[in-house]
């Protein structure tokens, strides 16, 4: 596995400091233990502009290249799970409730084994912003960034992200132009009836049944409202009702997610998800209220980045470990905030067998993380080079 000779020399520190953070895992915005980490690092890399408390618990740190030029923005996420661990190994989290269990402990160390080499080395022009970003995990933590104007602040003009996948040949990259993560959103509905007795239907309005129909009518949004060759998830994740055998209640609760790339995708399930509620709640009887809470937008590549990031990956890993047109992702990220405000790209590394994503055994390759670090510096050293 080709890696920078540098890294190379100090992986078993990355592996040291990736370990600490597993056994650490905060959640959403509240990293201050990991914070304060990264920071101590950086530090002692001799990075001198270090930007904390963005987005609560955030930091962007500055290096300066070698002459003038423009600033690349790295990104990595570092919060972790509502999960209780059950890998029993030496790292495993310490912290009831919470672990690593998407990798970000991974992320964060690839960044900072960039971080260290490049402020050794600065062999580039202009700056790097790494950017160390919270609740990654339902917070939306890069949007709020992005709101409270990283991209201006310092001067960001283009931003990449590495994510870990399971499973994957390990030290093999994948990417495409364009969407690579789904738009998400969440819809809730609230069906209004009148119970009564369990042995006299006819004198309730049923929100049981009506809760039956519109899950059946919300499966014909894919089959029947979209080319049968488009990419789109409508799932129906929960239904809540009722409290003995002998009751027909009188509310009904339904909840589901919805995964989309494109705006006019997305509108459409919104508007049959309002007809569909009107209309079966009118053919059952009762009401059925329903109410969308916004999510992630899509995560969107610029071609042109994407095509240059993979190229940095060719070169790194060899051309047969590097695929450029992969599949979309129905999953969703929150870089997608910050590809929305600058163009860049998000690429996926494998790291080999092991236990998925969001799976309380799982734990993160090490030998990967000098990989992704020298990738996030020869993206840096290939797009500004000095002189």
């Amino acid at each position: 596995m080709p890696v920078i000779n540098r890294i190379a020399g100090f992986a078993e520190e990355m592996k040291t400091w990736r370990r600490h953070l597993h056994t650490i895992p905060e959640l959403q915005f509240a990293l201050h233990d990991t914070a304060a980490f990264v920071k101590e690092r950086l530090v002692e890399f001799g990075i001198t502009e270090i930007h904390e408390g963005i987005a609560e618990t955030g930091i962007v740190a500055i290096i300066e290249g070698r002459g003038d030029g423009p600033t690349i923005g790295l990104r990595a996420d570092m919060d972790a799970l509502p999960m209780t661990e059950t890998t029993g190994l030496p790292h495993a989290s310490t912290r009831a409730g919470a672990m690593h269990a998407c990798g970000h402990d991974g992320h964060t160390t690839m960044l900072l084994g960039a971080a260290k080499y490049l402020a050794e080395t600065r062999n580039f022009a202009g700056r790097v912003a790494l950017i160390f970003q919270p609740a990654e995990e339902g917070g939306g933590g890069a949007g709020v960034m992005v709101e409270e104007g990283i991209m201006e602040r310092f001067d960001i003009g283009e931003v990449y992200a590495l994510h870990n996948v399971p499973n994957v040949e390990e030290g093999s990259f994948f990417t495409t132009p364009g969407p690579i993560m789904a738009a998400v959103d969440t819809f809730h509905i609230d069906i209004e009836g009148v119970g009564g007795h369990g042995a006299y239907p006819n004198e309730t309005c049923d929100p049981v049944v009506a809760a039956c129909g519109i899950a059946t009518a919300i499966q014909t949004i894919v089959s029947r409202n979209r080319h049968g060759l488009g990419d789109l998830v409508v799932s129906v994740t929960q239904i809540h009702t009722g409290s003995t055998d002998n009751v027909i209640p009188g509310t009904a609760y339904m909840n589901g997610t919805i995964r989309t790339f494109d705006a006019e995708v997305r509108q459409m399930v919104r508007d049959r998800l309002e007809a569909i509620c009107a209309g079966q709640g009118a053919s059952y009887g009762v009401t059925a209220k329903l109410r969308i809470e916004d999510g992630y937008p899509a995560t969107v590549n610029d071609p042109g980045k994407a095509a240059f990031a993979a190229e940095v990956a060719r070169d790194l890993v060899g051309a047969d470990r590097v695929t450029d047109d992969a599949n979309r992702e129905m999953g969703a990220e929150d870089f997608a905030y910050m590809l929305e405000a600058r163009p860049g790209a998000y690429l996926f590394l494998g790291q080999g067998p092991g236990a998925g994503l969001h799976n309380t055994g799982y734990d993160f390759n090490d030998a990967v993380a000098p990989l992704g670090a020298s990738f996030f510096a020869r993206v840096v050293e290939t797009a500004q080079p000095v002189g």
